[in-house]
């Protein structure tokens, strides 16, 4: 018996139909984010992977449909999404494959329900989400999309009954996890019409959306992006106190996600003016050897 079927006993989760549902959703996740798929698989206990899994392919479902297609489409294809999530939710049925996993997960981890519905509620801001005027604007979208998305996932990692102190310190970790993919998607998301970096803080550094637009390797516009940088490596700094408020068998992912985002941050820093043209990332190598490091602490864990 193989891995994955093992953690599908784990999780309880017998019935063939749904086994299948499971497993196609482990391949969606692993062609669109291989390394979650497989740090999850590594550095989990068996029981959580497939309801992890399951987690992550509704919030890359619902992603898609905010950002597939002409606006007018994505706003009714997303009504219709998320007016079947809520009544699956409600009755607790669903025929559609995409959903009973879900359903599932909600089943075995009641808490996720309600930050499915938080998510849902917050999911239409990022329709129309062009960027930000001030700083202040940013923050609300982390408040208002950020963490709702996150804790899609994150809730399912975090400590049995309240989870008020870690939905706090989750809120800082997705605080500088966000800002560092604005500032490392900046390319992307400027040639689809959007600046991710709040416009009051070009104009303190004298620098223009044209500017970052057409690529101009400015000393300003260095700057720019060093302090956007320094801003996510001092919150990721005091978001590493989450790591202490998960179980210790759910610490080794933890930790994970937030070495890769360093790693991450290293990355860009290294070529500032490259992040105009393209992201940047973390060797594979360096990201093997923090997978390996972590996947030992994991097993140790289990002994």
């Amino acid at each position: 018996m193989g891995t994955w079927e093992k953690a599908l006993d784990a999780a309880g989760i017998r019935e063939p139909r749904l086994r299948g549902d499971y497993g196609r959703q482990r391949q969606q996740v692993a062609r669109y984010r291989r390394e979650a798929a497989l740090a999850a698989g590594l550095l989990l206990p068996g029981h959580l992977v497939p309801h992890v899994i399951a987690a992550t392919a509704f919030m890359h479902r619902t992603d898609s449909l905010l950002d597939s297609g002409p606006m007018a489409g994505r706003k009714e294809a997303y009504a219709r999404w998320e007016q079947d999530v809520a009544n699956s939710l409600a009755t607790g049925e669903t025929d559609d494959p995409e959903l009973r996993p879900l359903l599932s997960t909600v089943a075995a981890h009641p808490v996720l329900r309600d930050r499915v519905l938080d998510y849902l509620a917050a999911a239409p801001a990022d329709l129309d989400f062009t960027g930000f005027a001030t700083e202040a604007e940013y923050q609300q979208y982390v408040d208002g999309y950020s963490l709702p998305a996150f804790m899609v996932v994150a809730t399912l990692l975090g400590p049995d009954g309240d989870q008020t102190a870690y939905r706090g310190a989750c809120r800082t970790y997705i605080d500088a996890s966000q800002r560092l993919d604005f500032v490392n998607d900046l390319a992307e998301d400027l040639a689809d019409g959007r600046l991710t970096l709040p416009e009051q803080t070009l104009k303190e550094y004298q620098v223009t959306r044209a500017d970052l637009e057409q690529a101009r390797d400015l000393p300003a516009v260095r700057a720019l992006l060093a302090d956007a940088l320094d801003q996510v490596d001092r919150t990721m700094a005091d978001g590493r106190q989450v790591i202490d408020l998960v179980p210790p068998a759910h610490r080794p992912m933890v930790r994970c996600l937030i070495r890769l985002d360093e790693l991450t941050s290293t990355a860009a820093r290294s070529d500032l003016a490259a992040l105009l043209r393209r992201s940047a990332g973390p060797s594979k190598l360096a990201a093997l050897r923090l997978l390996a490091g972590e996947y030992f602490q994991a097993r140790r864990l289990r002994r």
